[in-house]
C-alpha cells in the first residue's frame, strides 16, 4: 500500500513483453568456435547434431547442454559431462580449449563442468571481460589459480572444485567487487586465508573445504552477507573464527581449532546447520544451540566439550541431526532429543549421560577430564577478544522456524523498537549491499539455493504434458474454473495420483519458440518455498505450423482454505495462531528478498494474498511474482532486459516497501478487522501508537474482542510496536525484514513465557 497498485496477472504481461525481442542470429565466428568445441568434445551427445546451419540460439535446454543468447552474442555456455563423476583424463589441453573460447567475449556464464580437461587454468581466461559466472568444477586443472582472474571485475561465482589447483588462495581476490560466491573445495591449496577476503563485502559463500590450508581464520566480521562458510577438512585453528551473525551454514569439520567457542554462536538465529565435529574444542557446551529458531542440523562431535544438561532443556523442533557423540557432557539427554522420530537422529554416545549406561562412560571420568582439559588461565588472556552476546539462549527457547533468507538480509545499524516490559536486547544490523547484475545466479551459485529453500517436501519442479492437464481439468470444463481476468483463466485440476493443483492458463500474443519463455521459467521454477504457494511445473501449448508458444500453463500449489483476512475477520483465530501466521508470511517475504539471488522486492503483498491451508499453514500466493511495472519490464523490483536479459539493479528502498506492507497485515491481525483504504492506514497507526505509552486496557480497547482476553499485555505492546515502526511514513525509518522477523519470533516467546508462567501459578 505503499506504492502503486500493480495489476494481476504480471507474468503474462512480463512475457508478452519479452515476447517482442526478434530471435538471435550469431556472427559466424561465435558459430565457427561452437564448431571447434564440437570437434575437442566427445561428449555430451548433444553435440554431435552441430553444423554451420544449426540454430544456436533457439537449441532445446538440456541437463548436458545449454546455451543461451542475447540479441547477437552468446552469453551462456554450460556442457556438463557425467555429473558428479570425474572422467579420466582426456587428451583435452586446457589451452586449446580455452582458444577455442576467446572469441565468444560476451559470455557472461561459463559452465564446464566433468569434461575431463587438463593443464593449467589459461591466462587468455582474462579475455572473457563480462564473466560473471565461472564454474569448470570436476576437472583435472591444476597449477596455480591465475592472475588474469582479477582483471575480471564482473565476477559473482568463482567454482572451481574437483580439481589439481595447488599454491595458495590468491590474495587479489579482494580485487573482485561484487563476488558474491567463492568454492575453492577438494584441491591442492595450501597457506592461509588471505585478509583480503575480510574486503569482498557482497560475499555470500565461501567453501574452502579439503584442501592443505592453515592457520587463523582472518576476522570475517566484517562480510556482513555471509551466509555459507564451509572449511571442513583442513588445518585451520586454533582459535574460533570471528564471524558476522547472518550465517545459515557453517562448517569446520576436521580442523585444529581447540579453547572454547564464543557466546556469540547462541544469537546466530539464522544458523540451520553447524558442525563443528573432529576438533578439540574445550570449555562448556551450549545449551541454547539445539533451540536456535532455524537449525536443523547440529554436530559437535569428537571433541572436549563439558556440562551438564537437563531433561527439561527445549530443543528446536526442525532438528533433524543432533551427534553430541564422545564429549564430556553429563547428565540427562534432553527429553526433546528423546522423543521417536522418524526424521530425527540424535547421537550422544561415549559421554556420561545417565540414560545409557551401555554407551556412556562413568560420570568420574567425564569429571576427571574436564578437569584435565579446562583452558589454562594464560590461553584465556591470549585469546581473541570476542564481544557479548547479544541475546541469552532463554529467549528464544522454544521457538520453531527455519529462517528463509539465504543467500541474505540487508538490514540499517540502528534499533528497531525499546518495548518497556522485557525489552530485548538491541541488534547489530548493515545495510545491504549494491546489487549485482547476474543471468543465472540462481542456478549456478546453487549454495545459496540449497542452503535457504525450504520447499523440500514439494514434489520436483517439472514439464507437464498437455493430456495431462486436460485429464485433471476434463478438458479444461468449466466446473473446473475457478477464477478469470483478462489475461487468462485460472483451473482446479486433480491428477491421476489424486493430488490438486491450481492451473493458470496464459494466451501468447505474439509467436515464439518455448526457448524464448525458458529464462523467466526458470525464475518461477526457483520460486519454492514452504510459505509461498509454490510453482509445481510449467506446460506450453504450441502451435501446429510452426511450434510457437499459443499457450502457456503454470502449475501451482492448490491450497483449499481461505485467506488470512477470511481467519482473522470471519472465525475465531487465536492470538498465538495470529502470531505464527505473522511470522509465516514475514518469512516468504525473507525467501523471496534474501532466498535467491538476486532478491525479488516490492512484492505488492496484501493480505488477501495470503492463504491458509487446512493445517493452518500460511502461504504467499504466486499471481504477483514476477510482477511487472508498466511496460519495462519490472520483475518483483529487478527489472530485466529482454528474453535473455540479466537482472539488474533494484531501486532504493524497495524492500522496505514490502516491510510496509506487512505492517498494514499486522494491522489488520491486531484489530481483527478488514482495512479498506488507504487513509485509513494512517489513522489507525496513528491510535495504534498512542495507545502503546497508556495503560493496558487503551491497548486492548483497540485488539480485536475475540483475543482481547487471551493475549497478555506484553506480547500485544510488542505487536503493536512493530507494527508501528513497519509503517512508518519514511522508508529508511522502517525496520529491515529480518528485525520484523526476529521481533515476532521474541513475541512468541513472551506467549510462551507467559503460558509458562500461568502454568507455575495452577500448580502453585
Amino acid at each position: 500500500m505503499a506504492k502503486p497498485v500493480l495489476y494481476s496477472f504480471h507474468l503474462l504481461l512480463l512475457i508478452v513483453f519479452l515476447a517482442t525481442h526478434r530471435s538471435d542470429q550469431l556472427q559466424p565466428f561465435q558459430t565457427q568456435s561452437l564448431l571447434k568445441i564440437q570437434q575437442l568434445l566427445d561428449y555430451p551427445l548433444a553435440l554431435s547434431s552441430f553444423s554451420n546451419t544449426t540454430d544456436f540460439c533457439s537449441i532445446e535446454p538440456t541437463p548436458y547442454l545449454t546455451l543461451a543468447c542475447y540479441e547477437d552474442n552468446i552469453t551462456q555456455l554450460h556442457i556438463i559431462g557425467n555429473y558428479g563423476v570425474p572422467p579420466p583424463p582426456q587428451n583435452l589441453l586446457s589451452d586449446t580449449f580455452f582458444t577455442a573460447l576467446a572469441s565468444l567475449s560476451s559470455l557472461k556464464v561459463l559452465s564446464l563442468v566433468s569434461l575431463g580437461i587438463w593443464g593449467p587454468l589459461p591466462r587468455s581466461i582474462g579475455s572473457l571481460s563480462s564473466l560473471e559466472i565461472l564454474n569448470v568444477s570436476i576437472n583435472y586443472f591444476n597449477g596455480t589459480i591465475p592472475v588474469q582472474l582479477s582483471s575480471l571485475k564482473s565476477l559473482q561465482t568463482v567454482i572451481l572444485d574437483n580439481n589439481q589447483f595447488t599454491g595458495q588462495v590468491p590474495g587479489w581476490l579482494g580485487s573482485l567487487p561484487v563476488l558474491a560466491v567463492l568454492s575453492l573445495k577438494n584441491n591442492s591449496l595450501s597457506g592461509i586465508i588471505p585478509n583480503s577476503v575480510t574486503t569482498l563485502q557482497a560475499l555470500r559463500v565461501l567453501a574452502l573445504s579439503r584442501n592443505n590450508l592453515s592457520g587463523e581464520v582472518p576476522d570475517l566480521s566484517s562480510l556482513t552477507n555471509l551466509q555459507v562458510l564451509d572449511l571442513e577438512d583442513n588445518s585451520f585453528g586454533p582459535h574460533f573464527p570471528t564471524l558476522a551473525p547472518k550465517l545459515v551454514s557453517l562448517v569446520l569439520r576436521k580442523n585444529r581449532f581447540r579453547f572454547g567457542i564464543p557466546a556469540e554462536i547462541g544469537s546466530y538465529y539464522q544458523l540451520q546447520k553447524l558442525d563443528i565435529s573432529l576438533n578439540e574444542f574445550v570449555g562448556p557446551f551450549l545449551p541454547s544451540l539445539l533451540s536456535l529458531p532455524s537449525i536443523n542440523y547440529l554436530d559437535v562431535s569428537e571433541n572436549k566439550f563439558t556440562g551438564k544438561l537437563f531433561q527439561n532443556m527445549s530443543c528446536n523442533d526442525e532438528l533433524t541431526l543432533v551427534n553430541l557423540s564422545s564429549n564430556l557432557l553429563v547428565g540427562d539427554l534432553p527429553t526433546c532429543l528423546q522423543l521417536d522420530s522418524e526424521s530425527r537422529v540424535v547421537l550422544y554416545a561415549k559421554n556420561c549421560f545417565s540414560n545409557d549406561n551401555d554407551q556412556q562412560h562413568p560420570s568420574d571420568l567425564c569429571h576427571n577430564e574436564a578437569l584435565a582439559v579446562n583452558i589454562p588461565l594464560h590461553e584465556q588472556k591470549h585469546s581473541r577478544p570476542i564481544a557479548k552476546a547479544v541475546l541469552t539462549s532463554g529467549t528464544v527457547g522454544g521457538m520453531v522456524g527455519a529462517i528463509a533468507v539465504l543467500w541474505v538480509g540487508f538490514l540499517v545499524i540502528r534499533r528497531v523498537y525499546k518495548p518497556s516490559i522485557k525489552t530485548p536486547p538491541t541488534r547489530s544490523i548493515t545495510e545491504r549491499v549494491s546489487p549485482v547484475n547476474t543471468a543465472k545466479l540462481l542456478s549456478d551459485a546453487r549454495y545459496i539455493s540449497e542452503t535457504m529453500k525450504l520447499g523440500a517436501s514439494l514434489p520436483a519442479y517439472r514439464t507437464y504434458a498437455l493430456e495431462e492437464l486436460k485429464e485433471a481439468t476434463n478438458n479444461f470444463h468449466a466446473s473446473s474454473l475457478i477464477g478469470e481476468g483478462s489475461s487468462g483463466q485460472e483451473y482446479k485440476g486433480i491428477l491421476s495420483d489424486g493430488s490438486l493443483i491450481a492451473i493458470r492458463s496464459l494466451k501468447m500474443r505474439k509467436r515464439h519458440s518455448p526457448q524464448t519463455y525458458m529464462p523467466q521459467i526458470e525464475l518461477i521454477s526457483k520460486l519454492r518455498h514452504c510459505h509461498l504457494v509454490s510453482a509445481l511445473g510449467h506446460c506450453f501449448e504450441c502451435h501446429q505450423d510452426d511450434s510457437s508458444v499459443s499457450r502457456l500453463f503454470i502449475i501451482f500449489e492448490f491450497i483449499p482454505s481461505g485467506t488470512l483476512r477470511d481467519y482473522i475477520s470471519g472465525q475465531k483465530f487465536t492470538w498465538t495462531q495470529r502470531i505464527a501466521a505473522a511470522i509465516g508470511v514475514v518469512k516468504g517475504i525473507q525467501f523471496l528478498h534474501a532466498g535467491i539471488f538476486p532478491g525479488l522486492y516490492s512484492n505488492n503483498l496484501r493480505i488477501t494474498d495470503v492463504v491458509l491451508d487446512q493445517n493452518l499453514h500460511v502461504k504467499i500466493r504466486s499471481n504477483n511474482l514476477p510482477q511487472l511495472a508498466g511496460n519495462r519490464g519490472m520483475v518483483g523490483g529487478v527489472s530485466s532486459a529482454g528474453p535473455k536479459g540479466i537482472i539488474q539493479a533494484r531501486i532504493q528502498h524497495e524492500d522496505k516497501n514490502d516491510v510496509y506492507d506487512i505492517g498494514v497485515i499486522l494491522l489488520e491481525i491486531i484489530l481483527g478487522r478488514s482495512i479498506m483504504f488507504h487513509n485509513e492506514v494512517g489513522i489507525i497507526k496513528d491510535l495504534v501508537q498512542a495507545s502503546i505509552t497508556t495503560d493496558d486496557s487503551s491497548r486492548r480497547s483497540i485488539a480485536d474482542p475475540t483475543v482481547q482476553k487471551e493475549c497478555s499485555d506484553e506480547s500485544l505492546k510488542t505487536m503493536m510496536e512493530i507494527c508501528v515502526r513497519c509503517l512508518s511514513s519514511i522508508p529508511s525509518e522502517r525496520p529491515s525484514v529480518d528485525d520484523v522477523l526476529w521481533n515476532l519470533q521474541f513475541v512468541a516467546a513472551q506467549v510462551q513465557d507467559s503460558w509458562r508462567g500461568d502454568a507455575q501459578n495452577n500448580e502453585d
